[in-house]
Formats: structure tokens, C-alpha cells, sequence
């Protein structure tokens, strides 16, 4: 029986992972005018952080996360998400004693048991920022901002930003109390998740996509009119920050994101021509996370962005620009005595960085040039017994077909000045 890579994941040919680097350049490109730098963080992390990070209550901790007991008979888990690692690392790191603002960005991958669907699978792969150390609504709506700018680089125009708050440990706990009150009578219209959530969490009901949930939810107090004064004026500057730079938002009141961590601000951007799964970022604000885990009480707030969905989304927009395709210098090789020569040219080509190949295929010369072809090579270097004894070698534009002799020490010279690219 074959192996086959596992349910949920993916393999990436060259000329699928081409695509990838086009979006991973713009992706740095966007970062750098921020002054985001990037982290890169294990792969798996105590299972204890993303209880306490991410919060026991969620369906990421409850059904989706690979966790797993290691030699030592430690619990780990792959992680499902960054914010809480990126959090980790400024811990651990001690970050928090140099008293500025600071920027991550991570590209990587993630891991949730999770049906998989088109662009989602159980092994995926998140570009995501965080910002810590600041509480000013100008960067809630910098890195709204950011995202984007990404976007509309990319081509994406027609989006939409879904704009919520989701208060405070201070004016939270009194939503709370009115949504249980809303739903006291209501209890058996949910779904069986959210009669647990209602008990530990009940904001995370408004989350719930089912159809009896959301009809039980119609007619629910907005949270945006509990909002203590302190969240109403920061909600309000992240609107008028937003509405200065010319950024279109929608206010979103049942948003209120998928994970435990979110304070004040949270966001969804959509691309409206994909429909019904239009989401494409969303995020917020997390500003007790890192007391959360261990850390001093610091403000922070971040996005985050499935790779393989953007890709496809431009993908069928037809937004990928086509990959260039470089040209290789062919040596053509007759005889071993050649085939070594041509081997020490291909590599003091490449020193000077040119694209060489050479056949290692044991093909004839009319099978080499058709590799050549194969290879759309913009020239040819041919060196048989003949050329070999003279000391020169025929060269050939592919384009042009013009073909003239040159001395084999003398190639790499000619192909600095003849080369196309």
C-alpha cells in the first residue's frame, strides 16, 4: 500500500512553492515599511501555554489541537496558533525590560484537527504581526492598516473591514451578566457546545455558527452599548483613525472573534467576491494575555492571515503575477574529457552568478539540446574532442541561433557580457 502525506496536509512542487515566495517577498516587502522584524518560534510548545493563552473554553483547545506526551512524559501541542509563542518568546526573552514598542511578524506553520476544506487544512500556514508594549489606538489601526496595504498590493480591492469592540475585564463581566440573563430561557434552542460556553464563557455563544444558536442570539444586548467609558473613547479613536486614512469598515456588533484572549479590538477583514467564506485576516487586541501567562501586564494587539487561502483567493482572481522563468547557460558535453570541462565551466559560471547546467543524463548531443530547449537555455556551450583540442568552444544564442567561437577560458567573460539575464 502506498504512504501518502497525511489527511489535511500538502506537498509543495517548485512550481507551486514559486507562487509562495512571490506572496513571502511581498509579505517582507509590507513588514519592513512598518518596522515589523521577524520571529520564528518552536513548532510545538507546552500544551499549558495554549490552555492558558488561547483559553480551555475555546473549540481550538477543546476539538482541534494535536497534543501529545513526550519521552519525558511532558504534555506538548503543536501549536494552533503564534500569538501565544510570540508571547512566550517576549517573556522568556525578558523583552519587557526594554521599554519600547515591539514588532513581530512570523510566517510558519500551524496545526488544528480540523475538517478540511478548500484552503483550510490541519496542517496550514499563518502570516501573522504582533505589536506589545502599547495601548494607543493608533496602532489598532496601524496594523489594520498594514494588513491592508498587503491586501490591496496584492490586488485585492474590494474589501471590508468588520469592526467590533469586546470591552474589558471592567465592563465585561456586566455583559456577561446580561447575556446570561438573555439566554436563561433560551438554553434549549443551543447547540450542545454552547450550553457549556454559556456557563464559562458566554460571549463565545455570539461566535456559534449554527443556525438554532444564532436564532436563540436574535435581539441580544450589543455589547458596543455596555462598553465602559474608557473602551467607548478608545473605540471611538480607532474608528476616527481608521476613517482619516480612508480605510471602509463595517460596525460588526456579534463579532467577538474565536479565541479567549481578544480585549477592545477586534476585526475581520472581508473580500467580498469570495462569498460566504470571505474572511481573510481578522484580529485584535489581547491586552491581558501576557499577565495571563506569567508576565507583567503589557498591551498588546496583532492579526493574522492564512497563507494557502490568500493564495488561492488570488489564484482564482487571477492576481498571481507569472513566475519569471530564468534562463540557463546549457553546456553541452562530448566525450568524458569534455564532460569535465564543462563540469569546472558550470561551476565558475555559477561563482559569477549565472544559472548553469550541464547533462548528467549520459544523452547524446541532439538529446542535450533538446534539454537545452526543455531548459529555454538563452545560450548553448558546446564542447566536443574537437573544441576540447583547440581550446575553443562554439557558442550559441538560442534566439538567434548566431553561433561563433570563443576561447574556453575566455566563457565566463563572454557570458558576463552577453548574458540576458
Amino acid at each position: 500500500m502506498a504512504i501518502t502525506a497525511p489527511r489535511g496536509t500538502q506537498d509543495f512542487l517548485p512550481e507551486q512553492t514559486a507562487d509562495w515566495q512571490i506572496l513571502e517577498q511581498k509579505i517582507r516587502q509590507i513588514c519592513s515599511l512598518y518596522g515589523f522584524g521577524e520571529i520564528r518560534t518552536p513548532l510545538f510548545e507546552s500544551t499549558e501555554l495554549f490552555l492558558r493563552g488561547i483559553g480551555e473554553t475555546t473549540d481550538v483547545v477543546t476539538k482541534e489541537m494535536y497534543t501529545f506526551n513526550d519521552r519525558g512524559g511532558r504534555s506538548m501541542t503543536l501549536r494552533p496558533e503564534n500569538t501565544a509563542s510570540v508571547v512566550r518568546a517576549y517573556l522568556e526573552h525578558k523583552l519587557y525590560g526594554d521599554p519600547k514598542v515591539h514588532k513581530f511578524y512570523y510566517m510558519g506553520p500551524m496545526f488544528r484537527h480540523d475538517r478540511p476544506q478548500a484552503g483550510r487544512y490541519r496542517q496550514f500556514n499563518q502570516f501573522g504581526v504582533e505589536e506589545i508594549g502599547s495601548k494607543d489606538p493608533a496602532v489598532d489601526a496601524e496594523i489594520i492598516a498594514m494588513a491592508f496595504q498587503l491586501f490591496r498590493e496584492l490586488g485585492l480591492n474590494d474589501l471590508v473591514l468588520h469592526l467590533n469592540s469586546v470591552g474589558c475585564p471592567k465592563c465585561r463581566p456586566i455583559y456577561r451578566q446580561k447575556l446570561l440573563d438573555f439566554f436563561a430561557d433560551k438554553k434549549e434552542q443551543l447547540c450542545d457546545d454552547c450550553k457549556a460556553r454559556l456557563e464559562k464563557n458566554p460571549l463565545r455563544v455570539l461566535d456559534c455558527k449554527e443556525e438554532g444558536c444564532k436564532q436563540a442570539a436574535v435581539g441580544v444586548p450589543e455589547l458596543t452599548d455596555n462598553l465602559c467609558d474608557d473602551c467607548k473613547e478608545h473605540f471611538a479613536k480607532v474608528q476616527e483613525y481608521l476613517t482619516k486614512i480612508g480605510i471602509p469598515y463595517e460596525l460588526d456588533p456579534r463579532l467577538v472573534r474565536g479565541l479567549d484572549y481578544y480585549t477592545n479590538t477586534a476585526f475581520e477583514i472581508m473580500y467580498a467576491p469570495l462569498g460566504a467564506q470571505s474572511t481573510v485576516c481578522g484580529g485584535g487586541r489581547y491586552d491581558g494575555l501576557i499577565e495571563e501567562v506569567g508576565g507583567p501586564a503589557t498591551p498588546g494587539i496583532g492579526f493574522a492571515i492564512g497563507m494557502e487561502r490568500l493564495l488561492l483567493t488570488l489564484k482564482e482572481q487571477g492576481l498571481l503575477p507569472p513566475v519569471e522563468k530564468k534562463q540557463p547557460v546549457f553546456i553541452v558535453a562530448l566525450g568524458d574529457a569534455a564532460k569535465t570541462e564543462a563540469f569546472s565551466l558550470q561551476q565558475q559560471l555559477r561563482a559569477k552568478g549565472m544559472y548553469a547546467e550541464i547533462d548528467t543524463m549520459g544523452r547524446s548531443m541532439k538529446g542535450q539540446m533538446k534539454s537545452a530547449n526543455r531548459l529555454e537555455a538563452d545560450y548553448t556551450v558546446i564542447i566536443g574532442e574537437e573544441e576540447l583540442a583547440a581550446g575553443q568552444a562554439q557558442v550559441r544564442d538560442m534566439a538567434t541561433k548566431e553561433q561563433v567561437s570563443v576561447p574556453i577560458d575566455g566563457i565566463v567573460a563572454y557570458m558576463e557580457t552577453h548574458k540576458k539575464g
